[in-house]
């Protein structure tokens, strides 16, 4: 259960976007990078490790973007649009990138599929986090 919501409704100043989309956004990326991360971990463990070289490079990478794309967009008391924007930017496309990868994976491997679902999602609410943000 996250308290994304619940915290930033506590915050004096108040979410600079609004709350539900930025709440949603910052549980996905969270929600991400942990599966991103179980992707790389199971990936290591496979048989054929050579082929999923790449994959699990961008699903680490796609964890560190996704971690920091959420403390960047908890962090509300001095909101630096330009700067939300720039880091919500690389998410989506680190998920995207990401998510593309495991997909040519997903036929031989569960643990791509289920993480190319979880990135998509996120790549989604960080959409609906720059559709907010403009």
């Amino acid at each position: 259960m996250s308290h994304a919501l619940e915290i930033l409704a506590t915050h004096r100043r108040g979410p600079q976007v609004e709350a539900n989309v930025l709440a949603a956004c910052i549980d996905a990326c969270l929600d991400c990078a942990q599966s991103c991360t179980a992707c790389a971990d199971a990936s290591l463990a496979e048989p054929e490790l050579e082929q999923l070289v790449a994959c699990i490079t961008l699903c680490l990478s796609c964890s560190d973007v996704c971690t920091s794309t959420s403390q960047a967009l908890t962090r509300q008391t001095v909101f630096v649009l330009k700067l939300a924007t720039a880091v919500v930017q690389a998410c989506v496309e680190a998920c995207r990138s990401c998510a593309d990868e495991c997909e040519r994976h997903s036929h031989h491997h569960e643990h791509c599929r289920i993480c190319a679902e979880v990135c998509r999602r996120c790549e989604q609410a960080c959409n609906d986090v720059l559709a907010a943000l403009t």
